[in-house]
């Protein structure tokens, strides 16, 4: 699945100038995943960039990607900024070992802070596995994030940050935060299944798998899209309302 959405992006007609994977990039955390991994964004001829989810293991990612430096701009957390492009890029990380929910301890918070301190003229796009938001899928929120609070309140601080870009739900999910938009990408597997009953059990529907593909301008801001992945009839021209028939 992960191959095909890969594939997807290749056929994009614009291609993106880089890739960002959320994290959960695989199962267990050992290193023959992570080879496989590698093998199947090798396609990719643009940057990508990886932060850990819950079933990510932090030692095994940096040795099997020695060639992404960012990995290691922070001990012990995979945190970095990146500064190559006009939209700053800066990740957190809310890994919890062993565990599947996250957090934000006061020492990544303090990093985040005087991070977007730095840059505070730059328009950034702020990325995270874990939402620091209630999803209203209640299985989903029951670990809560430890350090939402404090998020806000340094995202509210900071109005260049355009966009809060996370992971973990597997559902295109957006709400309000800090006074900027986050939001969560669905996932090119399977969806967790649509359910706001309190109790209701964990599940996962086969929907369309996606990704979401952001677009940024001088002096606009983000504009983010929803891809779903598959083959679908089209494009088709649409009729020019104007045109008679003959």
């Amino acid at each position: 699945m992960l191959g095909r959405c890969v594939q997807e992006i290749l056929c994009l007609r614009q291609q993106p100038d880089l890739v960002i994977a959320t994290g959960d990039l695989v199962d267990l955390g050992i290193a023959e995943e992570y080879a496989h991994l590698r093998q199947l964004l090798a396609p990719l001829p643009m940057p990508v960039y990886l932060i850990p989810g819950n079933h990510d293991e932090r030692g095994a990612l940096r040795e099997a990607f020695p060639d992404h430096p960012y990995l290691r701009q922070w001990q012990p957390f995979v945190q970095y900024a990146i500064e190559d492009w006009p939209l700053r890029i800066v990740a957190l990380d809310t890994v919890i070992p062993g565990q599947g929910g996250g957090e934000l301890c006061e020492q990544r918070l303090a990093w985040l802070e005087r991070t977007l301190a730095a840059q505070p003229d730059k328009p950034t796009l702020v990325i995270m596995h874990h939402p620091p938001f209630p999803t209203l899928i209640d299985h989903m929120d029951k670990p809560g994030m430890p350090g939402s609070d404090g998020l806000a309140k340094a995202i509210a601080r900071h109005p260049q940050v355009e966009r809060v870009l996370c992971g973990h739900i597997h559902r295109p999910i957006q709400v309000r935060f800090g006074g900027t938009l986050a939001s969560t990408c669905p996932s090119p597997a399977h969806q967790v299944a649509l359910n706001f009953e309190p109790g209701a059990p964990l599940a996962f529907a086969m929907e369309p798998p996606g990704f979401q593909l952001h677009a940024w301008r001088e002096g606009f801001g983000v504009v983010s899209h929803t891809v779903s992945v598959g083959d679908f009839a089209g494009p088709f021209p649409f009729r020019d309302s104007g045109e008679t028939n003959g």
